[in-house]
């Protein structure tokens, strides 16, 4: 697949199921379950909560974490104490830290598109918790621009986002390699800005579920990430 990156300067990654394994719904509900109690609402409440506020909670809509939290607690009919709150938003944020373990071969395969002079920025859909952690994080040292939705206010596909890691990267959209599991229909707005998207579709991709993945994606695609390193 060395015609990928054929004539780019930086390749773009999404993070969740690109970088990162595909989270199956029960991993979800496991963390839902921890966070439910200490706010006082019943789980299948709060699951459905997380899953209507989606576009809400990727694009800051909701604020900050703790802000986030004490929202939907109140939706819900609850007003957990403070000391709860910063339980729940401490524990969320362990939580959600156990799903930033990234493929086995992610590292590898940035380290060697670096080697070849391409640039590398990540375009994320996420709340939070991600950006929160992202410093302490080995994609931070290897990663030239990081743009995560929360922070931008607003969500894929938004062109906004794709814009931004470009400029962020010091390179035209053109110039870039757009790679995402498809969530969000990511890879139609990466391509609306110019960039060659491509979708990783490997054994645990999941073509269904409540993020809009681009299931009927006719570009380019491949299986793994290490076929993105040049031969």
């Amino acid at each position: 697949m060395e015609r990928l990156i054929a004539g780019k300067q930086a390749v773009v990654f999404d993070f969740y199921a690109t970088l990162t394994p595909t989270t199956t719904d029960g991993v979800w509900e496991r963390h839902a379950a921890a966070v439910a109690d200490l706010l006082g609402v019943p789980l299948a409440q709060l699951v459905a909560a997380l899953h209507e506020s989606f576009a809400e909670r990727v694009s800051g809509a909701l604020g900050d974490a703790t802000q986030t939290l004490r929202t939907l607690a109140a939706r819900l009919g609850a007003r957990p104490t403070e000391d709860r709150l910063s339980a729940a938003v401490q524990l969320r944020q362990q939580l959600q830290s156990t799903l930033f373990a990234l493929r086995p071969e992610a590292l590898g395969v940035i380290t060697d598109l670096r080697a070849v002079g391409l640039r590398i920025g990540l375009v994320s859909d996420c709340t939070w918790e991600l950006p929160n952690a992202w410093p302490e994080l080995p994609l931070a040292t290897v990663v030239d621009a990081a743009v995560f939705s929360c922070a931008e206010g607003t969500r894929k596909p938004d062109q906004r986002l794709f814009r931004t890691v470009a400029s962020r990267l010091g390179v035209n959209p053109a110039a870039c390699l757009y790679v995402g599991d498809g969530g969000g229909r990511e890879l139609t707005g990466a391509a609306s800005v110019g960039m060659t998207a491509v979708l990783l579709a490997g054994p645990d991709w999941l073509p269904a579920g409540a993020i809009e993945r681009e299931a009927d994606w006719a570009g380019p695609r491949i299986s793994s990430l290490t076929e993105l390193v040049p031969g």
